[in-house]
This record gives C-alpha cells, structure tokens and sequence, in this order.
C-alpha cells in the first residue's frame, strides 16, 4: 500500500523486519479497525498490528446484543458497521437455523427523518468478524495479526514522541503516529504515559458514583437473601467458600484498586444440529459453586434472565445475578499484568465459566427445571470454530485508563458540566459491574461494585480525553484506554462508541501529520469539520 513498506535487516534468518507507515494502530479492536479505515481514506499509509488474530474485539467475540444508549448519536463508520449488519440479515441465506420471519424486526434501528440508513444492533459473532475483514479488503488495509508488542524493551521514544515500536517477534514498526487500540492500553503504558488501574476515591474528581459503594445495590446482580459464605453454614471456623473475600470491603467513596468483573459473553445454540453440549471441563471442582447451589435453595429463579436472543436460535448469554458468568474478584492483576499472567487469568476465568455451564446442567442441587432447560443449550457449532465455539475476546470491561489532557468524568457524562471539544457521543447508563464478594458485619454474603446511574441526555466526548498531556507525548491518541473516571468510563466503554472514537482519532492523526503539528496543538475547528463531513455525531439534536 502507498507509503509502507518493509525491508529486510541484515539479519541472515530475516527474523527482523522494519516496517513504516504514516499512521500505526496498534490493537485488533472495533477502534482499530475503524481508525485504520478513516486513516486510509484520508489519504495516509497505515499499518494495523494486531497482537489478536480475529479483528473486532468484543463486537466479534460474543457481544452481538450491542449496548447503544441513543442510536441517534451513533454515526461515521460505526452507523455504517451497525447498517452493513441490516444488510447481511436481508440475505434468506443469513438464516441457516431459523427462519427471518421466526426471528421478526428484533434489534432493527427505524429510519430517521433526515433518511438515515436502515440499522441492525443484534447480530452473530461471525456476521460482526466478517464486517470488520469486508472493511480491511475494501480498503486494502495492511493487517499484521498475533504481533504483540515487546512490552519492556520494544518501544523507542525521543523528544517527546514515539519513533517505533518491536514485536515479540522481532518486527520493528516506525510511523508519525501512533494509536493505542487495545483494551489493556500496553503501548501507552509503554510510552510513559501516565494512567490509573481501579477506581478512584469520590473526592478526587468530586463524584458520587465513584469508589467503594458498600450499601448501594443496582440492578439485581446482589443477594437479595441471607446466604452464608462459610463452608459449614453459619461457622466462621470452617472457612470461607470458593470466590468470596475475607477482606474488609472499604468504605464508601474511598478508592482502591479493584476493577469490575470480567467475563466472557457466551454465544449459545438451542439448535439440536448446532449445539455442542456442555462438557465437564478438565479442573472442574464443583465446591467452586457452592454459593450459587445455596441461592438456588433460597428460592432464586432468574438463571435465563440474560440469555439475550440473536439471530438463528442463539444468544447473547451475559452476566445475571448474585453468582453468574462475572469472574468476580479474579482480574485485579490483569491490566498491569504480564502476557503469561495474563493468559493464567484467561484461563482460569474459561475453567470458571465452562465449568458453571456443566453444573448448571447436572449438578442435583440445581433445579430440575433449570438443569432440563439448560441441556438444550450449548456452544454453537458455526461460531468461534477455530475454538471449540469459545469466544476470542475475553469481556475486559476496564482495565487501564489513560490520565490525559482532560479527564470526562460523571459531571461530563450526567451533563453536568459542558464540554467544549466533542468527537463523538455517548449516551449509554453508567454502568459497572461488580468489583467484590465480602462477608457483611452480619455474616452473610454479599457483592460490591454494582452500579447504574442512568445518563438522561446523551453527553459529548472530549477531544483531550483522547491525548495524552503533552510533556508525556506529542504523538499517541488513545480512543478504548481514554481519559475517564471509573464511573465515566463505565457508559464510554461501549463498542459502538469505541469504533466512534477510533475513527476521530485517525482523523485527528492524519490533521496532526499534515499540520506538523503535536497532537495536543491541531485546531480543533478544523477537525470538526472534518468529522462532521465523515458523519460523525458531535452533539444531541433532541426531536
């Protein structure tokens, strides 16, 4: 492609390779593919190093029953993701296990006025992949997949800018601007920029919804009854069970370094001829679900509540409850974390996973109703095929969060406080997941972290939440691991607003290039302008 290219060193192995582009986007996201797009069609090289090997992140990897908040506010290269979806479905060879009037209008957007077009938010994980890879061919976009950056030694920075960066592999990358696309945010890590892990206290932004939120129960994902956490009921000498804390829970509003649960979004099957049963997984140890043996004795009834239904007999299938598919606890360590941490963590989160699918369809003390039902469901044979039918893209809900120019916090984000520089919208509730279980002064069970506070309005986006502070460096934006709050960033962190924000960040690239200018200096009029002919949306137009 024009303007990159590669050459050997000297190497006699040719293990070594340079490579150089205009614009280096590293992740293998929702974000970086539509940044690489709008680079690419803004005239620059662009090389997309992916350390996955399926494009997409959570938009492919289970999540297919989108999280939105006002459609209206999506636009650019996210509407036209969410529409290229619609299309695929207008296809009678799209419905392989249920027929198109089966599954009705579910998930489909409704023309606005100005005659946008038509829109579909709910979708399998292979429909979403096949989008991202219809996007990298139509736009020849240069994709180097399972490169992952050399964390401690790889990167090369001078003057306040990055020159290049290394893979694992050996594969040097040299460009004039960098964008972190990855849920982790390891190349701004790697480049010094400053960033937060877990959730600050209330008083540092002066928030209500930030912090330890000991006492404040939202949504159902709780325990609504007296559940003892020991392993002989009521005996505090007998130990505490599987997957609950000893430790004192904080109090609330102080931060700490807990961040919310991870989990992956399952995409099940009812389909007899599609269904891959439940197996016992290698590891499996039913103790580890003793909790949720004891809420089902105390009457909970609500095991299918999110098994969200896609397209052909599927699902969605997401966290519900006090004991579900979120991994509580389990992932403090993973943003900061090495890549064979990491991977213990991956791992251990799929033995937690799979091994709750096989008791909840054969262990005695789950309901026979609840078993019956769940042995009809299963991993679906279509999907995930190089994995069993597992998903990719573990859900990292947060992880690291970039402390950069500005900062959105939930005064942004309720509207609170206005914001000047918008390059894109959000609009979803903020939304985080619980973050621990911990025995109550009472002694019982209980989790912690849980929060939704619903946005009214749709909220405008900061330009300086996507940039660094200018002495750290002058040529990284970073649209997933961006400038928030924890509670901010629990309504940002929403894909259709990452691929939004992708997209303003290449556009932001691409004017710093042909301005000569740092980052933190482009004029923002002008890249409204732009933005704007891209059609993105930069503010609510209420009807």
């Amino acid at each position: 492609m024009l303007g990159s290219f590669s050459c050997a060193t000297t190497n006699t192995q040719d293990k070594q390779k340079q490579y150089e582009a205009d614009v280096i986007i590293y992740g293998g996201t929702s974000a970086a593919v539509t940044a690489a797009v709008q680079a690419q069609k803004m005239g620059k090289s662009v090389i997309v190093v992916s350390p996955d090997k399926h494009l997409g992140g959570l938009s492919s990897g289970g999540l297919g029953f989108t999280d939105t908040g006002n459609k209206s506010v999506i636009g650019g290269l996210a509407r036209e993701f969410y529409h290229r979806v619609y299309m695929h479905y207008q296809k009678d060879d799209a419905w392989a296990w249920q027929k198109k009037s089966e599954y009705g209008n579910k998930g489909q957007g409704i023309p606005a006025m100005d005659g946008a077009e038509r829109t579909m938010w709910i979708f399998e994980p292979h429909v979403a992949e096949q989008v991202f890879e219809d996007f990298v061919k139509e736009n020849n976009l240069d994709v180097h997949r399972d490169e992952w950056l050399n964390r401690e030694s790889g990167l090369v920075k001078k003057d306040g800018k990055i020159v290049s960066f290394t893979t694992l592999s050996g594969k040097t990358y040299r460009g004039k601007m960098f964008i972190d696309a990855t849920y982790e945010g390891d190349l701004m890590a790697a480049a010094g920029v400053k960033y937060h892990v877990g959730r600050e206290a209330n008083s540092v932004y002066g928030e209500e919804w930030n912090g330890v939120q000991v006492g404040v129960l939202h949504h159902k994902h709780w325990f609504a009854k007296n559940i003892s956490p020991y392993k002989v009921p009521g005996d505090p000498s007998s130990g505490l069970l599987p997957r609950v804390s000893g430790e004192h829970p904080g109090v609330k509003g102080q931060g700490d370094d807990k961040i919310q649960a991870y989990c992956y979004r399952m995409c099940l099957s009812n389909h007899p001829d599609n269904r891959i049963p439940f197996a016992k997984p290698a590891g499996y140890d039913v103790s580890q679900y003793e909790l949720l043996a004891r809420v089902y004795e105390a009457g909970w009834d609500e095991t299918f509540e999110k098994y969200d239904d896609i397209p052909n007999r599927k699902t969605d299938t997401n966290n519900h409850g006090p004991f579900s598919t979120d991994n509580i606890g389990m992932n403090y360590d993973y943003p900061d974390a090495t890549y064979e941490r990491r991977r213990e963590i991956l791992k251990e989160h799929e033995l937690y996973q799979k091994g709750l699918m096989y008791f909840l369809a054969n262990d005695p003390r789950v309901p026979q109703d609840v078993r019956t039902e769940m042995q009809k469901w299963g991993l679906p044979k279509d999907e995930f095929k190089d994995n069993g039918g597992w998903p990719h893209q573990i859900y990292v809900r947060e992880a690291r969060r970039m402390i950069g120019h500005e900062v959105m916090t939930e005064h942004e984000t309720l509207s609170k406080r206005p914001v000047a520089q918008s390059v894109g919208m959000g609009s979803y509730t903020l939304d985080a997941h619980n973050a621990q279980r911990y025995v109550k002064e009472d002694g019982f069970v209980q989790n912690e972290g849980d929060i939704g506070v619903s946005a009214k309005v749709p909220y405008r986006i900061s330009y300086g939440s996507l940039i660094p502070k200018k002495e750290e460096c002058q040529n990284l934006l970073v649209p997933v691991c961006l400038s928030a709050s924890h509670i901010a960033f629990g309504s940002i962190r929403m894909e259709p607003v990452f691929m939004i924000l992708g997209q303003s960040a290449a556009a932001a690239a691409v004017q710093a290039i042909d301005a000569n200018q740092a980052v933190q200096d482009i004029d923002y009029g002008t890249l409204r302008a732009q933005l704007l002919k891209d059609k993105q949306r930069l503010e609510h137009m209420p009807n």
